[in-house]
């Protein structure tokens, strides 16, 4: 399938989990392969449009018609997008039903909708906000391209979209994703300003490790 190929590298060099699919009990009560978009994918040229009606119809995701399709943020949730060695010190602190996403090289992490807004307040809260770091959110009016559902209809590219941990259908995904009231809280989803900072410093160290790499100038 698309999402181990995606992933044998990744897995290989970090501790992020394979993709998986949800379990048998995790979806709606009563819930049918009706749902299974492999079923509602027909002829060539179908697939982007069961991968649509999955994430309409069966997430009550907002989506913008592809090739590829994309899901809107800034609606039910937005989207903070890190490199994978942050991706990966972020899973370890996040809700497991919180959705998580890899697309290449690039981790994108479901948080809350309005995050985005409170992102460059964050940083500067947490004294990142003069430094340059590989972290930046989508919110309202953005998009990620839509991770292949799970199972997929067909197999992708390589590097493409995939799901580590894939929303599951008859789950509402507000209350799994960190928001800043739930910083400093007891239970819930863990809270923005915790996660703000994890993936700010593992964002940082990967830009000495690049700075340390690179050989010296001499004038």
């Amino acid at each position: 399938m698309a999402s181990t190929a995606a992933t044998a590298s990744l897995s290989a060099a970090l501790p992020l989990p394979l993709p998986r699919r949800p379990l048998p009990d995790e979806g709606a009560e009563g819930a049918t392969d009706t749902a299974d978009p492999a079923c509602a994918a027909g002829p060539a040229g179908s697939a982007d449009e069961a991968v649509r009606r999955w994430y309409e119809d069966e997430l009550g995701w907002a989506t913008a018609a592809g090739p590829p399709v994309r899901l809107l943020t800034g609606l039910r949730f937005d989207v903070l997008d890190v490199p994978r060695a942050a991706g990966a010190a972020a899973l370890r602190r996040l809700d497991p039903a919180c959705p998580v996403a890899l697309h290449g090289d690039r981790v994108r992490l479901l948080v809350a909708a309005g995050a985005a807004e409170e992102l460059p307040g964050l940083l500067e809260w947490l004294e990142w906000g003069s430094l340059p770091l590989d972290l930046r959110a989508l919110g309202a009016g953005g998009g990620i391209t839509a991770p292949l559902p799970v199972p997929a209809p067909a197999a992708g590219a390589q590097g493409a979209a995939v799901w580590l941990r894939p929303p599951v259908p008859g789950r509402e995904v507000e209350s799994s994703l960190p928001a800043v009231p739930a910083w400093g809280g007891g239970g819930g989803a863990p809270g923005l300003v915790r996660l703000v900072e994890t993936v700010a410093t593992e964002c940082h160290r990967i830009r000495l490790r690049r700075t340390a790499a690179q050989p010296l100038a001499f004038s």
